[in-house]
């Protein structure tokens, strides 16, 4: 039986930590050392994890380990998604493409940006809200910056009508959906509105950067 502890990557093996034989005992500073090997081969060889940032990883990382004990301490309810939020640049959208492998056990989310779920809109209608207000397990990637979708002349804030499509989902199914924003709580629900936002609060976990975090494009 292979060891759920270890995960392998282009033939290297790296340890997560230790298994018992029912449950695997993680340790972040291994964690830490796959995030950074497993982003350069996503990202390139530029790809570092910065010291100012492992505050952020390690609430990611015991979310997604389901770490329920942590999780409580960390004010972070295992049971909704995570809306990542943070300054332009400082690498929400990679963080959350890269978090996925560290559960390969666990059901994998599409991280789908929004403008081009709104120009899908805009060519296939209100499919597109159906597609994306259903089943499948998303990451909404720059939500709120996202132009308003127009189909046969008529507006559509198409992210806020999917948000209230999975939220009556997650209520009747319990399907997760994570999210990245730039966007303060304010600039969410001037964007989407109040009955939008009152429904993200229970829809997602909010970690945030440090709004003076670098912009690691640079």
């Amino acid at each position: 039986m292979a060891n759920p502890s270890s995960i392998i990557e282009d033939g290297i093996e790296y340890s997560l930590g230790k298994y018992d034989g029912k449950r695997i005992i993680y340790d972040f500073p291994k964690i830490l050392i796959f995030l950074e090997a497993k982003g350069k081969i996503l990202f390139g060889q530029h790809f570092k994890i910065f010291e100012e940032d492992k505050d952020i990883l390690f609430k990611l990382s015991n979310y997604f380990i389901k770490d329920h004990i942590n999780c409580e301490k960390l004010r972070i309810d295992p049971d909704k998604g995570i809306l990542l939020s943070g300054p332009v640049g400082c690498g929400k959208t990679s963080l959350m493409k890269l978090m996925r492998y560290l559960v390969p056990h666990q059901r994998s989310y599409v991280v789908m940006p929004c403008r081009n779920i709104v120009f899908a809109f805009n060519h296939l209608g209100y499919k597109t809200i159906e597609d994306y207000g259903d089943e499948g397990f998303f990451c909404f990637d720059d939500m709120g910056i996202e132009p308003i979708g127009r189909h046969y002349g008529r507006d559509c804030n198409v992210i806020g009508e999917i948000l209230i499509s999975r939220y009556e989902l997650f209520l009747q199914t319990n399907l997760k959906t994570h999210g990245t924003t730039n966007l303060s709580a304010m600039e969410i629900e001037d964007m989407y509105g109040s009955r939008v936002r009152s429904r993200m609060k229970k829809l997602f976990n909010l970690i945030d950067f440090d709004y003076n975090t670098n912009d690691k494009r640079k």
